[in-house]
Order: C-alpha cells, then sequence, then structure tokens
C-alpha cells in the first residue's frame, strides 16, 4: 500500500489570489509542502434560488485562472464540491495532512463551520491556524478602551486611526513562495453545470485605482453618471482579488475619504462580530414596532425598477442588469424602499443579497440598517431622501437615468407609484407611532 502523501492545505475562501495571500504565505513558510484547496460549499450554494448566480461564475472563472497559474508553478488546485466536513473527512484519509491554514471568517455561517471543521481537524491532531486576511483589524481590535465595541463610526475611525501603524498593511508576499507548493499533475475541474450552475452574462467591472483617480476621489464618488468616478474595487476587494492591505496603502497616500469607505467597511465588520443579532433583525430593537406597509405590489415595483422616480428605476435596472449598483444611488434606493414605500428593510436587504456582485453580509446589512433608520450610528429616522434633489445634486445632466431608463421623459415612462409629500409624511407618522417612548 503506497504511503499517504504528507501535505500541508491551504483553504481558499474569500483570499483568491496568489499575491499578498496571509495565509497562504503562513502555509508556504512554515509548513511547505502546500496543496491549494477550494470547497464550494453546498450549505450555501442551495441557498441561491437563481441558478444563472454571477457570483457563482465569478469565483468559478477565477478558480479557473488560479489553477492554470499554480499550474505553471508546478502544483494544482483541489476543487470540492459539497459538505465542508464530509468533504475533510475524506481528505484527512487521502492525504497526511501536517496543517490546515485558511483566511479568518467573521460572518456567523462561517464561525459555526470553522468550529465544525477545527473540531474535526483536532480529533486528527491537525492543527487548524486561520489569519486575518480581509481586514486590517478584526474582531475585537478596536474597542472602547472599557473593552466595549464601538455603535458610533466617528470615535471607531478614529480609535482605527490611532491604533494603525505601517506594519498592518505591510505584504505577506506569498507568490515569492510557490516553490513550497505541494508538486502534483493538474487536478479534475468541475464545470458550472456539475455544480449546477449556468454560465453567465459576468462583467467584472475594471478596477480604478491610480494616484490621479483617489486625489479626485472625494469630488466624484458621489456621481454616478461619471463612469470612472469611484474605484470599482467592491468586488475585487470581497472575493479577495484584491490584498485589503494594498487598498489601504493607497488610499494614506492619496485618499483620506477613500480610506474611511475602507474604515466603515470594518466598522459593519466589527457591529457584527459583536451584535449577531443584526443579521435577522434590527440593531435597535424598538424598529420592530414599526408598523410597516409591505405592500408587494409596490415592492415587486421597486425590484424591477418601475416605481417613476428615475433615480431609483435607474439604481434598480443597473442592479438587474450587472449585479452592481452605484453607492450613492444605492441609499437612495434604499431610503424609498422604506420611507416612501414603507416595507421593511430586510425585504431590499434580501433583495440585494440575492443580486449583489458584491455582495458582503456585514456592509449590506449594516448600510440597510443605516438607510432605514434602525441600525447602529443611522441617518435620523426623519430623515427621508427626496429622490428629485438627489437627481439635481448628483445626476444634473441625467446621464446615469437615461443609461438605465431608456423610456424616461416619454409617454411610456411609469407614473409615481406614490406622491413624495403625501409618503414622507406617512412614513413620518409611522416612525414616530413606532418610536414613541422611545426617544
Amino acid at each position: 500500500m503506497s504511503q499517504r502523501p504528507a501535505i500541508a492545505v491551504h483553504w481558499f475562501r474569500r483570499d483568491l489570489r496568489l499575491e499578498d495571500n496571509h495565509g497562504l504565505f503562513r502555509a508556504l513558510t512554515e509548513h511547505g509542502r502546500v496543496l491549494p484547496l477550494f470547497i464550494f460549499d453546498t450549505a450555501i450554494l442551495d441557498r441561491l434560488e437563481d441558478k444563472a448566480d454571477r457570483r457563482v461564475d465569478l469565483i468559478h472563472r477565477t478558480l479557473g485562472d488560479l489553477k492554470r497559474k499554480l499550474e505553471a508553478a508546478g502544483s494544482s488546485l483541489l476543487v470540492e464540491h459539497g459538505d465542508p466536513e464530509t468533504i475533510w473527512t475524506r481528505l484527512v484519509q487521502r492525504y497526511r495532512i501536517t496543517a490546515v491554514t485558511a483566511a479568518r471568517d467573521h460572518e456567523p455561517y462561517g464561525r459555526k463551520r470553522d468550529a465544525a471543521v477545527h473540531a474535526l481537524l483536532q480529533r486528527h491532531g491537525i492543527p487548524f491556524r486561520t489569519y486575518k486576511d480581509i481586514s486590517i483589524f478584526e474582531r475585537d481590535e478596536v474597542v472602547k478602551d472599557d473593552g466595549r465595541p464601538y455603535s458610533v463610526f466617528t470615535p471607531y475611525s478614529r480609535k482605527w486611526k490611532a491604533l494603525f501603524t505601517p506594519d498592518h498593511a505591510k505584504a505577506f508576499p506569498s507568490e515569492t513562495g510557490l516553490d513550497a507548493l505541494f508538486p502534483s499533475d493538474p487536478l479534475p475541474f468541475p464545470s458550472l453545470r456539475a455544480l449546477g450552475f449556468q454560465p453567465t452574462d459576468l462583467v467584472v467591472p475594471r478596477p480604478v485605482l491610480t494616484p490621479r483617480s483617489l486625489q479626485a476621489y472625494h469630488r466624484t464618488r458621489d456621481l454616478p453618471g461619471l463612469a470612472d468616478g469611484t474605484s470599482h474595487m467592491s468586488t475585487h476587494l470581497r472575493f479577495g482579488l484584491v490584498s485589503v492591505r494594498e487598498l489601504v496603502r493607497q488610499a494614506l497616500r492619496h485618499s483620506p475619504v477613500y480610506l474611511n469607505e475602507l474604515i466603515w467597511r470594518e466598522f459593519f465588520m466589527q457591529i457584527l462580530w459583536h451584535f449577531p443579532h443584526v443579521e435577522h433583525g434590527p440593531f435597535r430593537p424598538a424598529f420592530d414596532r414599526i408598523a410597516w406597509r409591505n405592500d408587494e405590489a409596490h415592492f415587486q415595483a421597486w425590484c424591477e425598477g418601475r416605481t417613476g422616480y428615475p433615480l431609483v428605476d435607474a439604481g434598480m435596472r443597473e442592479l438587474n442588469a450587472t449585479g452592481l449598483m452605484h453607492n450613492r444611488v444605492r441609499m437612495v434606493t434604499a431610503s424609498f424602499l422604506t420611507k416612501h414605500l414603507l416595507t421593511d428593510w430586510r425585504w431590499g436587504e434580501a433583495y440585494f443579497a440575492q443580486k449583489l456582485l458584491d455582495f458582503e453580509l456585514s456592509s449590506n446589512n449594516g448600510n440597510w440598517q443605516w438607510a432605514s433608520g434602525s441600525g447602529c450610528d443611522a441617518v435620523p429616522w426623519f430623515r427621508i431622501f427626496n429622490p428629485a434633489l438627489q437627481i439635481q445634486r448628483f445626476d444634473p445632466s441625467l446621464t446615469y437615468v437615461n443609461r438605465w431608463v431608456e423610456e424616461y421623459g416619454g409617454t411610456n415612462y411609469a407614473s409615481p407609484i406614490v406622491v413624495h409629500k403625501e409618503a414622507r409624511h406617512q412614513a413620518l407618522q409611522a416612525y414616530k407611532q413606532g418610536m414613541a417612548g422611545v426617544e
């Protein structure tokens, strides 16, 4: 009987790159003979109703590129499909695994999955080491002096910046150690259809992260009509196609406003870590007392971009067509759904979770609660965006609106499904009654 090969395993998850990969770097430099692994987790895939999901297609294409690079280095990528515990049970029988490394996960499902895998590996005497890779600070690294978590962004960001040193953004040059990979012939690679999914019309925006674009970011980021007004990095950051450390280094050199956006992302991560109830309910429980109207016809019109409010409709059509939406417009569409249509923010959050190419639980949840007023450091509940004024301020030439709402200005464009003044009054009344005796 042939002896099982001794290997370390790096488990790719949200770090789909060979460059500046902390966990991969540790595996290569501290263990050697590293076999890279990715698991298409059925617990995640089975929740996806659309079998032409752009995110699955993106991961599949990215893994194909990753596999080709690894094979050029004399190794390969092991791609599995199924339940992680079941797969790891098989792997410890197939290989003599000396260690497992991975990027640390902060989301509730990831924490539960990793705890189960850790217990399984521990029974076999295999260390499971996770490393910080998707953020600069995580979990309870940025807290108040008394150890309590922050729930307001500004003091959190001040503490973040006070704690930050250049070492926090120092690269881990994993790309230079690929000679320590486990030598392997090319391994099988399942097709999308074998995974139960279909090819899509996926287009991932080209990143725009130059000194010039970052220096102009504070002026351009709120203008959806500008094709290159934002960095287009959200999808790349979500799946770890780029290192957050590189983005922070660039932001520190050229754009404090862009740095703040990266810190907002980590703020919402630590909110989810410290207050896991936000995954299913409001950060501020009093907001569960609001009497949402939840009109299904209005919700469907919002989903399809047929509200008669052009900036809202443009945003929803962009989302449906591409899986992305400009950040300023995300705020407007979320405010419109929760305030103008008095629809529970969880309906909109779930729709965005289904559609967004850059979907990240903590950011999506945090921003929806921010827009509805129910979250930490949220927009005041009585602040209601006027979609018409938002166009005047951020898309005055209608470049963005005309790009996505071709019939705007014609007789076949939808009439407004609600009147702004009346909807605003009704929202204020509903919120006021729900918050009675609380604020």
